[in-house]
């Protein structure tokens, strides 16, 4: 034994050992994708807190989109003490296996511009486009690969936004029904 523990000999083999066990690792270990698991979060107690909390109607899916996962939800404080729900998805797994992200959030930040213009990370409009028979502002910030579609309403301002393509978040947009104000 001790012949493999000393000199040019022993550190040789003491270096093949490590190197075999390195590539045997690298090989053996998940890549991260397989199995992958996003963790499902729901979100009705939020929305109702939220409803409970604003005046004006307040916006949340009818039903998720096939598929997609809603894995994140809160209530923020936004600007002028106002109060901003979202509520987060990962999409339905693309050809390559991959989920986007998309996030509906409702505000009722003054001036209602600004806030879609921060959400948005783009003060931009690139167009319009109508979703269950509502106009939808489109914008786009192609360094952050992010799409917002920005639905002014009198009292509030709604946004779908997120890495996810535009049928996505078009897909997202056309769940949302008013939600009832809930009886005290």
């Amino acid at each position: 034994m001790r012949r493999f523990t000393q000199g040019f000999y022993g550190y040789a083999f003491a270096l093949f050992v490590c190197l075999a066990l390195a590539v045997i690792i690298v090989v053996t270990a998940p890549t991260g994708r397989e199995g992958q698991h996003v963790p499902r979060l729901d979100y009705t107690i939020t929305v109702a807190n939220y409803n409970r909390s604003v005046p004006y109607e307040v916006w949340a899916p009818a039903k998720d989109p096939a598929d997609w996962i809603p894995n994140s939800n809160r209530i923020a404080k936004g600007a002028n003490n106002s109060s901003v729900l979202s509520i987060g998805y990962a999409t339905a797994p693309d050809a390559e296996d991959e989920r986007h992200h998309a996030m509906i959030v409702q505000g009722a930040e003054k001036p209602p511009a600004a806030f879609a213009s921060r959400i948005a990370n783009s003060d931009k409009s690139i167009g319009t486009v109508q979703i269950a028979g509502a106009n939808w502002e489109k914008r786009f910030r192609e360094d952050k690969n992010q799409r917002t579609l920005v639905r002014f309403l009198p009292d509030t301002t709604l946004m779908v936004t997120g890495t996810a393509d535009w049928p996505e978040l078009t897909t997202l947009a056309s769940t949302l029904k008013q939600q009832p104000k809930p009886a005290n």
